[in-house]
């Protein structure tokens, strides 16, 4: 599974690599090769409007990058200051913060993200804005979670008997200490933007023709399941394995740092 995984990164990094320095272009129509079957010149064959598959791939993955990036960043940092400080400040602030990020849970992720985009007119900005509004609540559970059992340690409370200030404690001791779940927790969580990011352009929600997304190719492909299956099946496959790959990352780094913790 290990190699498996390694495999698959390696695979899309050197994907990235051919597509930086290839002068392929992969938003050009051939009518007379639509949906072509894979050969040695394409090796994904080519989409319904004769564009090659695997080079639309890795535009889609860099489309998904930029846009999982993106989220993340915001989601992270705006997850983590909100955590830290009602984990930290507590109080009338930590019971209304708890009572947010519990009602942000009630709802299904993806529902809410749908919600939003469909607000929202269909893009790049948008769909950032749509998988954000709901991501930061995972990060700000965790980061509130571990500041609570962390300002209880003695470490903690010397630095504060020493007369340290309250963002010198948080800076200096909480963050670095609760920097390792946190990481492990960007890992699933970009595992799953990928499949929602993939579910909103899937519903016409999301990138907008001619921007290559994956599940705006998954959304053309099923319509030629028969005719086409190669189609459907690298841009599944695409998905399902990136998925696959990030989380066996996270699961690395779960075991790896706990491991080391303990010891």
């Amino acid at each position: 599974m290990k190699r498996i995984a390694l495999l698959i990164i390696l695979f899309w990094i050197c994907s990235l690599i051919f597509k930086i320095f290839s002068t392929y272009d992969s938003s050009v129509m051939e009518l007379n090769e639509i949906l072509l079957t894979p050969n040695i010149d394409h090796w994904f064959g080519k989409d319904d409007y004769g564009r090659d598959i695997y080079f639309r791939l890795v535009d889609g993955f860099i489309n998904s990058f930029e846009i999982i990036l993106s989220v993340t960043i915001v989601t992270s940092f705006f997850g983590i200051f909100i955590g830290v400080l009602s984990g930290f400040i507590g109080g009338k602030f930590d019971q209304v913060i708890k009572f947010i990020t519990t009602l942000f849970m009630s709802f299904p992720g993806i529902l809410l993200a749908i919600a939003f985009a469909a607000i929202l007119t269909p893009g790049k900005l948008n769909l950032i804005i749509a998988l954000s509004i709901g991501g930061w609540v995972g990060y700000a559970r965790l980061a509130r979670a571990q500041t609570l059992l962390i300002k209880e340690q003695d470490f903690v409370k010397a630095s504060r008997s020493m007369g340290s200030s309250k963002s010198r404690i948080i800076f200096s001791h909480i963050l670095p200490t609760i920097s390792t779940p946190l990481i492990v927790e960007s890992t699933y969580a970009v595992a799953g933007l990928i499949i929602a990011e993939a579910s909103l352009s899937f519903l016409g929600l999301g990138l907008q023709p001619p921007e290559a997304s994956w599940g705006g190719m998954m959304r053309d492909s099923v319509r030629y399941l028969l005719a086409a299956p190669h189609y459907a099946i690298f841009v599944g496959a695409s998905i399902m394995s990136m998925v696959f790959a990030i989380n066996f990352v996270g699961d690395f780094f779960h075991k790896f740092w706990g491991i080391k913790n303990n010891e």
